[in-house]
């Protein structure tokens, strides 16, 4: 009898170790891995959502430690490639428009094989677009964003307006009478810069008027007759007393910045404006504000860019297998559900869920269900970057009126296919 009862212990203390070893995340050989893993600090999931993110993924793989990188968004591509070699991030967060240089370089990993198993029809088209390139998969989307207008209810009614523009034109008439009547000096405010923003911005405007940079084969059409109509709009609009004149200098947070402080009736931004806005702590106009789609012109009814931003394995990284699980959570739909008050999810299903609705506000939730149809993308071409830089440069000169619209275009146009030659 004593002999059974050992042998049964030792059964059951074997069952509870099994039972134990099963329940637990398994680790690798060696115990605990490092990831480490860069992200952005401006628009979108703020530092410290995605510093929650983390720590939540984390808590539930005990054996995965994440290292937290921010850097502003103009770091992110140099850090991304000083770091290649090394093999310095084993997760990044890039552009839309990196992939393609990235894939040709072989920088990060195709991740085909493992993006297509997930729900695919239930993402939206602009959040894959964002790490698509040639039919493959080089990433996983996470950051859904596109712009939209934001206006200041309160500054319109003084004037007797109770809706939002429906075009450009009329947003200039409603800026006019709100100048007119002393509310504020500039009642437009817009990221210029000679930085990203001022491809993103023009790449709006040209959507606008019809305009685009590539046609489907991304052959460049950069000087099309569409894209001349839209910068002289842009010129003009620049000169006539409505739009704050350093809105050349000013980055998506500058816009946000002097937005909230009262100094803007009108701005087109990423979705993160939409909760600081109203938010008293951040905001000197909280409760003033709205948010709408982006008026079009003419047949035109409204055009928004692409700013979804997917999460990348590099090639040097020694876990991808982790990364990836790190990077599904990040993307997965309760994460995403929670954390939507900056970015929306990549979901289609999570839009008429109560926790996104909620968080997220239902204006921005009714907003997104149509902006999401007028998504223009920036070229997805290898030689994206040295374009772009060329580019921000050429329409800077033509907004200061040192070059004429058609040269600035056909200048920018040549650079397309001098690069695409190569």
């Amino acid at each position: 009898m004593k002999r059974i009862r050992i042998v049964m212990s030792f059964i059951l203390v074997m069952v509870m170790l099994f039972t134990f070893t099963a329940c637990a995340k398994p680790g690798p050989a060696g115990g605990e891995i490092t990831l480490n893993a860069l992200f952005m600090k401006q628009a979108g999931y703020s530092e410290d959502e995605v510093t929650a993110m983390t720590d939540e993924f984390m808590a539930a793989n005990s054996n995965i430690k994440i290292n937290l990188t921010f850097v502003a968004y103009e770091e992110l591509e140099p850090k991304i490639l000083a770091s290649a070699e090394s093999g310095g991030y084993d997760v990044v967060l890039g552009d839309c428009i990196w992939p393609p240089a990235f894939a040709e370089a072989k920088l990060v990993l195709d991740v085909t094989d493992k993006v297509e198993k997930l729900d695919l029809d239930d993402i939206y088209e602009g959040a894959l677009d964002s790490c698509k390139y040639e039919g493959k998969y080089y990433g996983l989307p996470w950051l859904n964003d596109v712009q939209y207008l934001f206006y200041n209810e309160a500054m319109l009614e003084q004037v007797g307006i109770s809706k939002p523009p429906a075009s450009w034109s009329e947003m200039f008439e409603f800026a006019q009478k709100i100048k007119d009547a002393g509310i504020v000096e500039y009642p437009v405010v817009s990221s210029w810069a000679q930085a990203e923003c001022m491809i993103t911005a023009f790449t709006v405007i040209a959507g606008v008027h019809g305009g685009a940079f590539v046609d489907a084969s991304n052959n460049p059409t950069i000087n099309s007759a569409e894209n001349l109509t839209a910068l002289e709009f842009w010129v003009e609009s620049l000169n006539n007393g409505l739009i704050n004149p350093t809105s050349i200098e000013m980055i998506e947070d500058d816009v946000l910045n002097t937005f909230c402080a009262g100094n803007a009736a009108f701005a087109v931004n990423w979705t993160y404006m939409n909760s600081v806005m109203n938010d008293p702590e951040q905001s000197a106009v909280a409760g003033q504000c709205k948010i709408a789609i982006i008026p079009g012109e003419g047949d035109i009814v409204s055009a928004t860019v692409n700013g979804g931003m997917p999460l990348m394995i590099t090639t040097g990284c020694k876990h991808p297998d982790e990364a990836w699980e790190y990077m599904l959570y990040l993307s997965s739909k309760d994460v995403q559900a929670k954390y939507c008050a900056n970015a929306l999810p990549i979901w289609k299903s999570l839009y008429t869920d109560s926790r996104v609705i909620e968080t997220a506000g239902a204006d921005l939730v009714e907003a997104s269900g149509t902006q999401f149809q007028y998504i223009e993308n920036r070229p997805m071409v290898p030689y994206y970057s040295e374009l772009s830089t060329f580019m921000q440069a050429e329409l800077q000169r033509a907004l200061l009126g040192n070059v004429s619209a058609k040269d600035a275009l056909d200048n920018m146009q040549q650079k397309a296919l001098d690069l695409a030659a190569k």
